[in-house]
């Protein structure tokens, strides 16, 4: 288990400064100048000063070779200095950390509300292949595959928000703006948790070990999750490494239409303003995430399953 993470780890360092430079390139690769980026921000001037865009391009190190610009922007980002927003003028770090501590906190709860959903449901749904609740969640997990986040938030608001009025359509800070967001984001990954854990535990459920198991008077719920529903967990973790970055990084269309101040919200209007510090930091923290939630889900998956264990992956 040791030498699986130290291997993986040693893979970490090239894939972010891989993605460091990708990153750093990403504003010149869509043809966006950072100086008239940052004037176009500042002011209301369709054509820039020449000499004010010199002058401003001196003052950035924007003059300097790419290769200089990179090392030195690569060195901010490792001392936690990623610089001022052009549009708000305040550390890009302060505004990440902020909205990053939103996205985040409403990704734990999705998650969580759908492996708490989806593995019991999907793993009772195999008991009885082709019974009542076989069926139901059949209809309910294809529904929350299908159904689009822009579509579901718009019917959640309108339904609990508006006709019933028993929460807020918008706004941040109480318990009470949570439910409506994690309901909307956990819905896809909770329906594939539960189609998941429903064909792996029902294929699981009629091995000969389970058949014998049962043979010897072991109980139904005790053979559905010791034999059954535990080994899907070790895809279900997989599916959550997945979704891990995304949620982080927020879903635009959950943030912009709950109002709520996170990262995915941040980008978009990061985006729409060229802010480009905004935007690399954003981006990058993102592809961190997702590489670091991609060894550690790879870890605790061989952990779990121990014929991952037994083989020592590679």
């Amino acid at each position: 288990m040791i030498g699986l993470l130290l291997r993986r780890l040693a893979v970490v360092g090239p894939v972010l400064l891989a993605a460091s430079v990708l990153v750093f390139a990403l504003p010149r690769l869509v043809g966006v100048d950072p100086a008239r980026a940052v004037l176009r921000a500042r002011s209301a001037e369709a054509v820039p000063d020449p000499a004010t865009e010199a002058r401003l391009r001196s003052s950035l190190g924007l003059d300097a070779p790419v290769t200089e610009q990179y090392l030195r922007w690569l060195g901010g980002v490792l001392r936690g200095d990623l610089g001022h927003g052009y549009v708000a003028r305040t550390p890009v770090a302060g505004q990440i950390a902020d909205a990053a501590a939103v996205s985040g906190l409403l990704a734990v709860l999705a998650l969580t509300l759908a492996a708490v959903v989806g593995i019991p449901a999907g793993a009772y749904a195999a008991r009885r292949p082709g019974g009542f609740l076989d069926r139901f969640l059949g209809l309910g997990t294809v529904a929350g595959v299908a159904v689009p986040e822009f579509v579901l938030a718009p019917w959640l608001v309108l339904v609990f928000a508006v006709w019933a009025g028993a929460l807020p359509a918008l706004g941040w800070g109480d318990p009470a703006h949570l439910v409506l967001p994690v309901l909307t984001l956990a819905a896809y990954p909770g329906a594939l948790a539960a189609q998941l854990v429903r064909a792996e535990t029902a294929g699981v459920l009629t091995r000969p070990h389970v058949l014998v198991a049962r043979a010897k008077g072991l109980g139904a719920h005790r053979v559905l999750w010791r034999h059954g529903a535990r080994l899907a967990t070790t895809s279900v973790t997989a599916l959550a490494g997945m979704f891990v970055a995304g949620l982080l990084g927020g879903s635009v269309v959950v943030e912009v239409v709950f109002g709520i101040p996170g990262l995915g919200r941040l980008l978009h209007r990061a985006v729409v303003a060229q802010d480009l510090p905004v935007v690399q930091a954003g981006t990058l923290l993102v592809v961190v995430v997702a590489v670091v939630a991609g060894v550690l889900v790879e870890v605790l998956a061989t952990a779990l399953d121990p014929v991952l264990r037994s083989a020592g992956v590679r």
